[in-house]
């Protein structure tokens, strides 16, 4: 669901206006005239997207400036610490001025933007941009900043800048446009850009209003490849670092969800925690994956589902501590579960785990990651996790520790599951695949017994995971 751009009112010359006479009050046919109210102008702020973010990064503006605008219309896609989204307006009016262009960051509550009730507001709305003293936004990109500090290079982060575009770009034409026309394109189109190389500047949009699309990118993709020359030397390992993006040596800022982590793992610095391990073995829980993978079922659903099961028995894991005065027990068991993304990190969450059975928690977890993958999950996709489940074993990891995500009670990380020698209560050499697990927990409201005991359950329930399916 988009969310709505908060507006406020400023004041225009134009607002309250009296009738042109001398300054004694004027009457006319006897009575005293009324104040005539005209046109508004609003500031538009930068949204808060989530309880965790202080600045966004406003990756591509929809409209532009000038363009009328009706409530409940997508405006502007910002980035904030975990997610790109669509962001509308409250009113109906013009977009008089663009104060924050895109591949700049703004603070919550800050404005980006100016909107005019009238198109007759447009110009004065301009002048006010242009006289405003609020602080200058931050630049993301790398290059060297044009003398004019209101027109920032977007040649870097999430919005895709053909490079001659960046280059030539002039005080007179927008830094994301090519010969003072705005290019417009979806945040998936831009990344689909991205991945394929493709010069967003030489596509022609079909979308609304000449919005460019993702099968506008893969079409001209596939024009291009049909004539594209084979490369005549190959690239040396600098060449391919900088092809990537990459350039070595230099100091790159943290991108909002960097950021974002940065503050989070700083605030666990502060909880007192403790890790305690287990071995569970995993035969069991293998071959009913090897059975039911062939619906849908995922390795990762199987661990979250196990997970869910044993904090019902032990209610005090999944609690949380926020003020370190009090702690809640959990009314919901909400797995998160760590997923690497493209510049960062983030947990997308499974609610009620479990209530809900294992084929329907698989196809909610693909629908997860594919939206954490194209940065269009929602707050409450990622923030409302009760239990966090990092798992490192498809890298072939054994054991590690995880940090504990600030205001959570317990974070589980989950090793590979490896043949292992081990000793039978016979008293003889047997086979078995095990797995290590260590789980960081807050200190102050999880001990060392509530830790093993859940352990202990969770072991069960892997090793005879019969009540996984029902």
């Amino acid at each position: 669901m988009a969310h709505l751009l908060n507006t406020s009112f400023l004041p225009s010359s134009q607002t309250l206006r009296r009738s042109p006479s001398s300054s004694a009050p004027a009457l006319i046919s006897g009575r005293r005239s009324r104040l005539q109210v005209q046109a508004k102008i609003r500031e538009i702020f930068m949204p808060a997207l989530s309880s965790t973010m202080t600045e966004g990064k406003i990756v591509s503006w929809v409209k532009s400036e000038g363009d009328k605008l009706s409530k409940g219309e997508s405006v502007v896609v910002v980035e904030s610490d975990k997610a790109d989204m669509d962001v509308e307006t409250f009113y109906d009016g013009y977009l008089a001025s663009i104060m924050v262009e895109e591949g700049g960051v703004a603070a919550v509550g800050s404005a980006i933007a100016l909107l005019a009730e009238t198109e007759e507001e447009i110009a004065e709305a301009k002048a006010k941009a242009s006289s405003s003293s609020a602080a200058p936004t931050v630049a993301l990109a790398a290059a060297t900043p044009e003398p004019q500090p209101e027109k920032i290079p977007d040649n870097v982060g999430p919005a895709v800048v053909p490079k001659a575009a960046a280059v030539a770009a002039v005080s007179s034409t927008h830094p994301a446009s090519e010969g003072g026309k705005r290019i417009v394109a979806s945040p998936y189109a831009k990344k689909l850009a991205k991945e394929l190389k493709v010069d967003l500047g030489a596509v022609v949009g079909t979308g609304p209003l000449g919005r460019i699309v993702a099968k506008d990118v893969e079409a001209f993709a596939a024009q291009v490849t049909e004539v594209a020359p084979e490369p005549s030397v190959r690239k040396s390992a600098a060449a391919a670092a900088a092809e990537a993006g990459i350039e070595l040596g230099t100091v790159v800022p943290f991108t909002t969800m960097q950021g974002a982590v940065s503050r989070n793992m700083l605030e666990s610095l502060s909880v007192p925690t403790f890790r305690v391990g287990y071995t569970i073995t995993t035969d069991a829980l293998d071959a009913l994956y090897k059975k039911i993978k062939s619906k849908g079922v995922t390795m990762t659903a199987l661990l979250a589902k196990a997970t869910a099961l044993a904090l019902v028995k032990h209610p005090v894991v999944n609690s949380g501590c926020r003020d370190g005065k009090s702690f809640t027990y959990n009314s919901s068991i909400n797995i998160a579960v760590a997923v690497a993304i493209d510049g960062g990190l983030i947990t997308p969450v499974l609610q009620d785990a479990d209530k809900v059975d294992i084929y329907s928690l698989s196809r909610k977890w693909k629908e997860l990651v594919d939206k954490a993958r194209a940065k269009q999950l929602q707050p409450h996709e990622y923030n409302t996790g009760t239990f966090t489940v990092s798992n490192l074993g498809m890298f072939g990891v054994d054991r590690f520790d995880a940090i504990l995500p600030p205001g959570t009670g317990a974070i589980m990380a989950v090793g590979a599951s490896q043949p292992t020698v081990v000793g039978t209560k016979d008293g003889r050499i047997g086979r078995k695949n095990q797995m290590q697990v260590n789980v960081t927990a807050d200190h102050r409201i999880i001990y060392g017994a509530d830790l093993a005991s859940f352990l202990q359950t969770l072991a069960k329930i892997i090793e005879d995971p019969k009540d996984l399916t029902f």
